[in-house]
């Protein structure tokens, strides 16, 4: 009903959620009312005129954590999943909302905590609670080191499937490098021209490779250059290449090479890179002479490709898109499922737990007294318990939600 005339809004639908099983474990009501930018506000300002408010950003989801209804871990997978930009990613974001990390870390975290109490009784009744056994002490802390590397050599997906991978385009003027970036995103997103020094910023734009985004920047050509503006652009990709988790370098592989094509070849040495020798449509003499004079960079490897084509070439496009899935993540399909770890706070917390479980191990290998190692055992306690929520502060809380989107 309209607050001050009581004429009727719209002929709504109210869905009751019951406490304990709701989203945030609270009784929750939804208002579901017809389509129109109109109406919505109209019913918008009857509930706040009734007593509503707005939601906070992730207070929903904040409720929930705090509710017990999910841990820390999954509350963050929901952000995931909302701001998920291909399937993959929300496959790999739905997949942490099932819990699997926290139920691993809680189980991780109760075990030490068992075995903190051990130690603990022992030092405080000697006489009464034998010292716990050394060998077994040892095992527990070989065995959750080794499940802290599992979790963490799957960091490196999780957060790529989280977040894309930067790949930066680079090379000497006029070689194609804005060509690729359009042929890559399948957009006239970059200006083309033949003159050169056209491209003076950085042009970004992304696409999808195998279900991971790929956040590409198109640069500025590499070259000495007087123009002031020219030369802040060809800083402003060194930069772009330095930050770059991948490298494409583009030369013009139809004609000799000069001294701005060497320069670029040196400017994106680092692994891993793709070389794409371009124009081989109107010749190869570059090309020829990149594999005769320099054979270390003509090569395929582990952590860099050499191909030969035209950006103009529906193959050489698909063969860029197959050289940066293999770089990047080895190519093939990714498991999503198995991508827990995905955030820095993540990375972190379990960093720190695998430094105290080492320092753990050392002291029982050195025949040190197993007392020792208490300080170790809570430190690596506290750190699962950040992941999971079981030992964080409020500050930690507001970071984590307020990324969220309202009310979510």
């Amino acid at each position: 009903m309209e607050p001050t005339s009581g004429a009727l809004l719209d002929d709504a639908l109210a869905v009751g959620f019951w406490s304990p099983r709701s989203y945030t474990g609270e009784d929750v009501v939804e208002l579901h009312v017809h389509g129109g930018a109109g109406l919505a506000q109209a019913c918008l300002h009857a509930v706040f005129t009734a007593g509503a408010r707005l939601a906070a950003p992730g207070e929903f989801t904040r409720r929930a954590f705090c509710n017990g209804r999910m841990d820390l871990a999954q509350a963050e997978a929901v952000a995931d999943l909302i701001n998920a930009e291909t399937r993959l990613a929300a496959r790999a974001a739905t997949a942490r909302m099932d819990g699997e990390l926290g139920k691993r870390l809680k189980a991780l975290r109760a075990e030490i905590l068992s075995r903190l109490v051990e130690i603990e009784a022992a030092v405080d009744y000697p006489d009464e609670v034998p010292a716990p056994d050394q060998v077994a002490l040892a095992r527990c802390i070989v065995d959750q080191q080794s499940a802290v590397r599992e979790l963490l050599a799957g960091s490196d997906t999780g957060k790529m499937l989280r977040d894309g991978v930067v790949c930066t385009i680079a090379g000497p003027p006029n070689a194609g490098k804005s060509s690729l970036l359009n042929a890559l995103v399948r957009s006239e997103r970059a200006i083309v021209s033949a003159q050169p020094g056209t491209t003076r910023d950085i042009v970004e734009e992304r696409f999808v490779v195998d279900g991971v985004v790929i956040n590409a920047r198109d640069t500025a050509g590499l070259r000495a250059t007087a123009d002031p503006i020219e030369a802040e652009g060809v800083l402003r990709a060194r930069a772009a290449i330095r930050d770059a988790a991948l490298r494409i370098c583009v030369i013009d592989g139809s004609k000799a090479l000069d001294d701005d094509a060497i320069a670029a070849l040196e400017a994106t040495s680092a692994a891993p890179r793709i070389v794409l020798a371009n124009k081989a449509d109107l010749g190869g003499a570059g090309a020829d002479e990149l594999a005769r004079r320099h054979p270390e960079i003509a090569r395929t490897s582990a952590t860099s490709v050499f191909l030969r084509g035209s950006v103009r070439d529906a193959a050489t496009i698909d063969a860029v898109r197959s050289s940066i899935a293999t770089l990047s993540w080895g190519g093939g399909l990714i498991d999503a499922g198995k991508a827990l770890v995905v955030n820095a706070r993540q990375i972190d917390a379990l960093a720190r737990a695998a430094e105290s479980l080492a320092h753990a191990r050392a002291t029982i290998d050195d025949g040190l007294p197993f007392d020792l190692i208490s300080g170790d055992l809570r430190a690596a306690a506290a750190a699962y318990g950040e992941v999971t929520g079981d030992a964080v502060t409020d500050e930690v809380l507001d970071g984590i939600f307020a990324r969220f989107c309202v009310g979510k």
